[in-house]
């Protein structure tokens, strides 16, 4: 079967590639030569994944899913959240990004967070919402090689490390994203 990633991220992809059982074959938008920018204006992460999917499954009427997913600092009432990817500006670094968080952080004991993903999938016409979360907090600086966005400075709960220190499959068996794709998953196989 195959299903319609709305999305260029090659990290993203490769999650998910590792995640789906066998016959099931992911598109990106990289693969089917889509380059319009879809405009994420909604106020939630569910509100941005409904608009990904809806565009792509209105541009090429196939089974597709979107996701969206933010970094939920709670001393900082929730916020990056829906902006996490643009938090420190339109440029969209995640270096940027996270010094932002770093610095708003300093002189606070309560670097409590959580990940969380959105997946909005329109599948034979029907749009389903699914929702992943992982807990921790964020370390006092950047640590670690793998991952991207704010992996260098989110401790998943139960770990002593960073997203970025955990190998890819790691960080996969535990991440809100693979939380997330695990109930995409579930439900493709009902």
């Amino acid at each position: 079967m195959e299903l319609i990633f709305a999305t260029h991220n090659e990290n993203k992809v490769k999650e998910i590639n590792k995640l789906l059982p066998p016959g099931y074959l992911v598109k990106s938008l990289t693969d089917l030569k889509y380059d319009a920018k879809i405009e994420e204006s909604g106020s939630t992460l569910e509100e941005n994944a409904l608009i990904k999917a809806r565009t792509i499954f209105n541009a090429f009427k196939e089974n597709c899913f979107a996701d969206d997913s933010g970094l939920e600092v709670y001393a900082l009432g929730g916020k990056p959240g829906v902006y996490s990817a643009r938090y420190a500006g339109n440029q969209k670094k995640s270096e940027d990004n996270t010094n932002k968080i770093l610095h708003e952080l300093q002189g606070l004991n309560n670097r409590e967070a959580q990940f969380r993903t959105v997946i909005a999938m329109v599948y034979n016409k029907t749009e389903y919402l699914f929702e992943g979360i992982i807990k921790g907090k964020i370390s006092e600086t950047p640590l670690g090689q793998n991952g991207f966005g704010y992996d260098p400075i989110f401790i998943p709960e139960k770990e002593t490390l960073t997203f970025s220190q955990l190998t890819l499959s790691e960080k996969i068996k535990i991440s809100h994203r693979s939380r997330a794709f695990q109930k995409l998953v579930e439900f493709l196989k009902s």
